[in-house]
């Protein structure tokens, strides 16, 4: 067999693999974007699913490396607080502080205000860091651990979640007939959040990846066609959610 004839069923199976991951892209963003939308209890109930399924990833990464049963009940309580901060977190940004009925009590933000203020920026990292390391390439930040992950990567990382945090801030305007609710300080602030989004989101990559070298596995799992696990697509949004749960509490500590 030539080469052109081997080649010819090389590119059919890339070609269906990218359209299982297409479908399968499609498929959760619909779930979140419907769940997001909705509120209230379909919130509440898409993350809680969404947490529990990364649990059993994480543990099932733990029983591949953990050192023994003390070790193994750590990791476990580990990614139960990690998990599940960062799921409260989730839940609180859009339905507020308690599910409370309708018309009273404290209430979280509206669909679009989550999506554009905490999930795309997110999104961006990944996007932005993935184009950036595939055409500036240059140094790998930790090879050993993440072989593909470059300086160059999070640099476009940061610099896509800036511009969205930024853009969110310009369009944030303040009451009819006001002048619009930001300034050059506001708007430094919000590329900040951007450049500190991004390394937590990276973080947390670098975090899972770090559990999966140890445990010797390629994916946390094949739950998602084409994409690996839940914990594969989440760790950024884990990272970043948890570190919100942390400070969302710090005031009652401090």
């Amino acid at each position: 067999m030539g080469d052109a004839e081997r080649e010819l069923p090389r590119r059919s199976r890339i070609g269906a693999d990218l359209a299982v991951r297409f479908v399968s892209a499609l498929v959760m963003v619909a779930l979140a974007t419907l769940a997001l939308w909705l509120g209230e209890w379909f919130w509440l109930g898409f993350v809680a699913g969404l947490a529990l399924g990364v649990l059993w990833e994480w543990n099932r990464l733990v029983r591949a490396f953990a050192t023994g049963a003390l070790s193994e009940i750590g990791w476990r309580f580990g990614g139960a607080c990690y998990v599940g901060g960062a799921a409260i977190a989730m839940i609180m940004v859009r339905n507020g502080p308690l599910l409370v009925p309708a018309g009273g009590g404290p209430t979280g933000f509206g669909a679009i205000e989550v999506l554009a203020s905490f999930i795309a920026p997110i999104v961006a990292v990944d996007v932005g860091a993935y184009f950036a390391g595939r055409m500036i390439g240059g140094p790998k930040i930790a090879p050993s651990i993440s072989p593909s992950k470059t300086w160059a990567g999070l640099g476009g990382g940061a610099l896509a979640a800036s511009v969205v945090t930024m853009t969110c801030e310009i369009a944030d305007f303040g009451p009819s007939g006001q002048m619009p609710g930001f300034s050059a300080l506001s708007l430094a602030g919000a590329a900040l959040a951007g450049v500190l989004i991004a390394v937590i989101a990276q973080a947390g990559d670098f975090f899972e990846s770090w559990m999966k070298r140890r445990a010797g596995v390629k994916d946390s799992s094949g739950l998602i066609p084409g994409h690996g696990g839940l914990f594969d697509r989440l760790d950024g949004f884990l990272a970043v959610f948890f570190v919100l749960f942390v400070v969302a509490l710090m005031p009652a500590y401090l």
